[in-house]
């Protein structure tokens, strides 16, 4: 057997695993039980998980033991590979809270499609991931679960919704994590995390729940420590499924390996017409930038014609699909609730028919400007965050701290362009910066050809938090 510490486990990618699974050189059950000792010792201080199941993942890692020393040719895409659930992913037995008093009185009765295609695809399901209540926060703090940290500083948030998730990655706790993205709540977290997100294009991965299927804002993505291991994931989780209706066919399968990005040209926006960035986030973006010229790219900074009328077209939207429907729940359990989801229903009391489509012509106008940019540049880089410095427990307006610090909610509103969120660097707080890298519409595999080539160059795997 391999003689890598419990450290070395903690922190292994999910393709070096499997290697080292088929080698022998590791076991399934070796790596899950160095998780679970990582999580007995940092959880209690970080509470990235709402929910576990060791025993049950033991279970499983047993039986993939058992396949690489008996079949290994039988052995999954994600075979023994542990992966840590979001509180929204329902799986049978355990209880889908949302991070609500309101939800999970009844365990799940049917997995969700991108579950049950993880357990298809041999993953171990160990943990449920902390999220804020009913994911409209991007900060992971619920009365339900309490406050989930950020690993690299305990002070300021993981981000949200899936915050969980993005702790568990950057504690070493899993190897892989199921996050969602309706406003950026997955790559929110990675970036605040030093970990990688990818919103896919809208309609690659499924949503088992007709609402949210129906909601172009909404995306299901991978979360992992690596552009790699997220392309492994989303291999798994992508594909056309009959309960939603919007996933788009074919399956598109990402290669093992992406070629060189010299020749690419890239624009690059530093605030993305509007926002108001930390100089830290800005250095590091231009440090982004120069690799990618190093690297043989054509980099050029671009004036995006967006205006803050972009805050305006996410309010209305989001506040008239997801807000509205609350106000009746709030009006009868909002003692129950968190702030931020009785701030949310305040507001969405106001917005109007008119408001609402008022946001698609937003929409569009900020969709023009982008294909000026794309009928120049192959990809578009921008920051993932303007600035990381919410405290853990959360921002008094959790809205307002996502309309002026999250640089995501455009992607979502424009929902067809697939978005990676990688390492940038770090701030003076100690906390991880993030870069988004944009692509075309449905050019899923072009962002992580790039995000590939700077993962290479930037080595940001070398890093650990001060747990």
């Amino acid at each position: 057997m391999s003689s890598l510490s419990n450290d070395e486990l903690c922190y292994l990618g999910a393709s070096q695993a499997l290697a080292l699974f088929r080698s022998r050189e590791i076991s399934p059950v070796q790596l899950l039980s160095a998780l679970i000792s990582r999580a007995e010792t940092v959880e209690p201080a970080i509470n990235a998980f709402s929910d576990t199941f060791f025993e049950r993942a033991h279970a499983q890692a047993v039986h993939a033991e058992q396949v690489y020393l008996h079949a290994p040719e039988r052995a999954r895409p994600l075979e023994g590979i542990p992966v840590a659930l979001k509180n929204e992913h329902r799986y049978i037995g355990v209880h889908t809270t949302q991070g609500s008093y309101l939800c999970g009185a009844e365990p799940d009765t049917e997995n969700a499609p991108l579950t049950q295609r993880l357990l298809d695809s041999g993953a171990l399901i160990h943990a449920q991931t902390n999220v804020p209540e009913f994911y409209l926060a991007g900060f992971t703090h619920s009365r339900r679960h309490g406050t989930t940290r950020n690993p690299w500083n305990r002070s300021i948030t993981c981000g949200g919704s899936s915050g969980g998730s993005a702790a568990s990655l950057a504690a070493g706790m899993t190897t892989l994590a199921s996050g969602s993205d309706i406003a950026g709540s997955l790559r929110i977290p990675a970036s605040y995390c030093g970990v990688v997100g990818f919103k896919p294009s809208y309609g690659r991965v499924p949503e088992g729940d007709f609402t949210y299927a129906a909601n172009t804002h909404n995306h299901n993505g991978a979360m992992a420590r690596s552009v790699r291991d997220c392309a492994l994931m989303f291999n798994v989780i992508n594909g056309p499924h009959a309960c939603d209706p919007a996933t788009v066919s074919p399956k598109l399968i990402l290669p093992d390996a992406f070629e060189s990005i010299k020749g690419l040209r890239i624009a690059v926006s530093y605030d993305l017409g509007f926002f108001d960035i930390q100089s830290e986030v800005h250095r590091n973006t231009q440090e982004v930038a120069r690799t990618l010229r190093d690297l043989g790219a054509h980099v050029d900074e671009v004036s995006l014609a967006w205006t803050s009328k972009a805050r305006d077209a996410i309010t209305y939207a989001l506040g008239f699909v997801l807000g509205k429907p609350l106000v009746a729940t709030v009006l009868e359990h909002g003692d129950q609730m968190n702030d931020y989801v009785r701030q949310f229903a305040r507001r969405a009391l106001n917005i109007s028919q008119a408001e609402y489509f008022e946001s698609t012509a937003i929409v569009a106008q900020m969709h023009t400007a982008l294909q000026k940019v794309f009928a120049e540049y192959d990809v578009l880089i921008c920051p993932t965050m303007a600035s990381v410095a919410t405290p853990a427990e959360g921002a008094a307006d959790a809205h307002d701290d996502l309309l002026r610090n999250a640089m995501t909610y455009p992607f979502n509103l424009l929902s067809r362009h697939p978005v990676l969120s990688i390492p940038s660097g770090f701030a003076a707080n100690g906390v991880p910066t993030g870069l988004q890298i944009v692509a075309p519409t449905f050019d899923d595999a072009l962002v992580m050809r790039v995000g590939a080539a700077l993962e290479d160059a930037l080595d940001w795997n070398r890093n650990r938090p001060p747990l």
